[in-house]
């Protein structure tokens, strides 16, 4: 019995969207961008290494969506659900915590509720930990990935490097520090914003993506360093009296690198102290409470690892899609995934 056919509006959808949403150079490009990463990293002896995609704890951080699934074979009294990865941190940790030493890995990780210009839901992170360095030197190394992979390109970059505070002095004329939320708020200016649940934080997200970000110059990389301490994440705090010259708060050893207005990397000088994790971990899942929203468990692996003993280490994840919109000068993630998520 033939099948019903199929609706003319559907027919031409399906024969529109079959093919690739990226061009084959662009295909190509990803092909030897992810050869010279691995010659990178072989050159300095860091090890590749890959991790499970599946996990029985998720990423507790209120601001990153995670998916989940139900296994439906044998668990031994393990838990039926499963988180696919946000990152490859925790593993990566434990690897790092068991003796393996510098390592990365460059693979797929997905986040629920992200798709569109920029975003997709599964996407390439590239992740490396490097023992005995701090934050600083982890980003001027991750500066060197980007210049090598836009030579690929024929292309090249300025480089600046500023602590958080200087940048929203110079930029905006506010304190990040020291300013009152109503001002944050007013520096947006025309930008209107629901404010329905905003914290101080999320309003310096705000201005970062809305007033900063859009006027980075296309042919410039940005490295953003020593945040507010409640941006703090997985990073260690770095208090006052311990502190570099001109610091007068408790700053958190991380820092972010931008091309252009795309935001690529993000890096910690790593925290590595269980109960400050595990800490961290119970005030995120928390707020997930009070938001109504999914709590996957907390990584009990990761904080006994953490409790065996971290080596002190910097970590940083670099989105491949987003260095290669940037490579290409595209605004469309869609533009270097061979399906995106329309067409998945």
């Amino acid at each position: 019995m033939p099948g019903r056919p199929v609706p003319p509006r559907l027919r031409a959808h399906l024969v529109s969207t079959w093919r690739p949403s990226a061009s084959f150079d662009a295909l190509h490009l990803r092909a030897r961008l992810n050869a010279a990463v691995r010659d990178f990293f072989a050159q300095r002896g860091v090890l590749e290494v890959e991790t499970p995609i599946l996990s029985r704890a998720g990423n507790t951080e209120p601001n990153i969506a995670s998916f989940s699934l139900e296994f439906s074979g044998r668990t031994d009294g393990a838990p039926r659900t499963r988180w696919l990865r946000t990152s490859p941190e925790h593993p990566l940790k434990r690897l790092l915590c068991a003796g393996a030493g510098d390592c990365y890995e460059l693979g797929r990780v997905f986040r629920d509720g992200e798709a569109g210009g920029r975003h997709n839901p599964e996407f390439t992170m590239l992740e490396w930990y490097r023992l005995g360095i701090d934050h600083v030197q982890l980003a001027a190394e991750t500066v060197e990935l980007v210049r090598m992979a836009l030579a690929l390109v024929g292309r090249d970059a300025s480089v600046e490097s500023v602590t958080y505070r200087e940048l929203y002095l110079r930029e905006l004329g506010i304190d990040p520090m020291t300013a009152p939320g109503d001002a944050l708020c007013g520096a947006l200016g025309d930008i209107a914003i629901d404010p329905d649940g905003l914290v101080r934080d999320d309003w310096l997200d705000l201005l970062m993506t809305h007033r900063i970000q859009p006027a980075l110059s296309a042919d410039a990389i940005l490295v953003v360093r020593d945040y507010p301490a409640s941006q703090c994440a997985l990073a260690r705090i770095r208090e006052p009296a311990a502190a570099q010259a001109g610091d007068d708060w408790p700053v958190a050893e991380r820092f972010e690198l931008y091309l252009g207005p795309l935001e690529l990397a993000n890096g910690y000088h790593e925290l590595l102290d269980a109960s400050e994790q595990r800490s961290r971990f119970e005030r995120d899942v928390a707020v997930r409470r009070s938001r109504g929203v999914p709590a996957p468990a907390v990584d009990a692996r990761l904080l006994a690892a953490l409790a065996h003993g971290l080596p002190a280490c910097a970590g940083v994840a670099l989105g491949v899609d987003r260095l290669l919109m940037a490579m290409l000068r595209t605004t469309s993630i869609a533009d270097v995934l061979a399906f995106d998520f329309t067409r998945a």
